[in-house]
């Protein structure tokens, strides 16, 4: 029988969640992955380095190599690694190893993907890690009160406008043309899934570039939205799944074939230890009733304490369940894997 080949898995979003939650899993079942971030990044490290040197924040990007990075141990906690306690706007400590490494190749080079060729190389990258676009963009926020932010930081840590006050829409500014590998990737993609992170400063960012809409309306890879567990203040407070589902189709321009949400309630201290880390965070994401059990995909996807936050078994569990159902009368999941009893079987 010839050889399977493995699942090609493109996954939107940047910051924590999705480097912690969704790439280990998926990378520890073997699946080929090309993980994308906006690039819209304008805070601490990479918005102190982006004025300096007028290069591409690395932050983000830097966070999605490490995760997938098949490197010995030291080079990890290298590019993990934070210099010094200098202070930028927004109360952000330090630059990063890795920020600076990203950065300085690319300002010597001249050629952000030359650099990021280096950077793979040297973190042994299991699969691909690409920005939305190598266009400088801003992200801009209109307001419900029709007032403009400019900026991620601004957007993620509302200082100079009132986080009550709700998004209407964002765009980028400027306009900003996709990365040619990008639209390559959903081309080629099996499975895709945007998110988990936040809404509008970073995962709605990332398929902002022009291009990247249409190709997601053109792929016959099926197309999921993971819902964070959390709301927050500024972005998706009083945000239900169904809220989450809906912006995203309406900036995807196509529907989505699945909506992945936590199901379970976590209880009052964890909600409040996690607030505490993360004081922007106002409690779980509502439920809303009457979901179509066929697109809407609960499932318990919380670690089993602490924060609360996503276990990346939980979560890649979920996905894959979904990227290998097979009609009943195959023999093969949709992506060509082996079934054993109407479950897919990774080789």
């Amino acid at each position: 029988m010839a050889a399977q080949r493995a699942k090609k898995f493109v996954v939107f979003g940047g910051g924590n969640a999705v480097p912690k939650a969704v790439l280990p899993g998926l990378k520890n079942l073997g699946a080929e992955i090309t993980a994308i971030t906006s690039m819209a990044d304008s805070g601490g490290s990479s918005g102190q380095l982006r004025k300096d040197f007028s290069v591409l924040p690395p932050g983000d990007i830097r966070r999605h190599l490490l995760a997938l990075s098949d490197a010995p141990e030291w080079k990890k906690q290298l590019f993990a690694f934070r210099f010094g306690h200098e202070e930028f706007e927004g109360g952000h400590k330090g630059h990063s190893f890795g920020n600076v490494f990203l950065a300085g190749l690319e300002h010597v080079l001249g050629d952000y993907g030359k650099a990021l060729d280096f950077a793979h190389q040297f973190l042994e990258v299991k699969g691909k890690c690409l920005p939305a676009t190598t266009d400088k963009v801003q992200v801009v926020a209109v307001l419900e009160n029709s007032e403009a932010i400019v900026g991620e930081d601004e957007i993620d840590v509302p200082k100079k406008h009132s986080p009550h006050v709700k998004i209407r829409k964002i765009s980028l500014k400027p306009g900003a043309r996709a990365y040619p590998p990008v639209l390559e990737a959903i081309r080629k993609a099996d499975f895709i899934a945007i998110g988990p992170g936040d809404l509008y400063s970073s995962l709605l960012p990332s398929i902002l570039p022009r291009g990247i809409a249409e190709a997601l309306r053109e792929s016959k890879a099926k197309k999921a939205f993971i819902c964070p567990a959390m709301t927050k203040l500024g972005e998706t407070q009083e945000f239900a799944v169904a809220d989450f589902a809906a912006e995203a189709e309406k900036y995807m321009k196509s529907p989505l074939d699945f909506v992945i949400y936590n199901t379970t309630i976590p209880d009052s201290s964890r909600i409040a230890l996690h607030k505490k880390e993360e004081p922007a965070q106002t409690g779980p994401v509502k439920i809303n009733k009457g979901l179509d059990g066929k697109r809407f995909i609960g499932k318990d996807l919380l670690k089993s304490s602490g924060m609360v936050v996503y276990d990346t078994g939980k979560v890649a569990a979920a996905i894959t369940k979904l990227a290998c159902s097979a009609s009943p009368t195959s023999r093969q999941c949709s992506t060509g894997h082996r079934r054993r009893k109407a479950t897919c079987v990774w080789n």
